[in-house]
């Protein structure tokens, strides 16, 4: 157990930072999920909207790599290129 008042605000705060990270990444999941079950492509395309910034702000704050990112807006784009109008 940690001695310094610091050292245990840290892991307070550490803690609070999992948990909010931890539900941002699977809530993207989910929504990454969503995308790939949906066959309108209207409906697609706002969802690859959202979804796509969602892992731009994951990757920016180093929950995700950033190629990670990357490769999973490049995969929906083309899947939702793909659905049929």
């Amino acid at each position: 157990m940690a001695n310094h008042k610091s050292a245990l605000k840290r892991i307070r705060s550490n803690n609070a930072k999992r948990l909010l990270n931890r539900y941002q990444a699977k809530t993207t999941r989910t929504f990454v999920k969503r995308l790939r079950n949906t066959t309108d492509k209207a409906e697609a395309q706002e969802l690859f909207k959202t979804v796509s910034g969602m892992l731009d702000k994951l990757a920016k704050k180093n929950v995700i790599h950033k190629n990670k990112a990357a490769n999973n807006k490049s995969k929906l784009a083309r899947f939702v290129n793909t659905l049929a109008a």
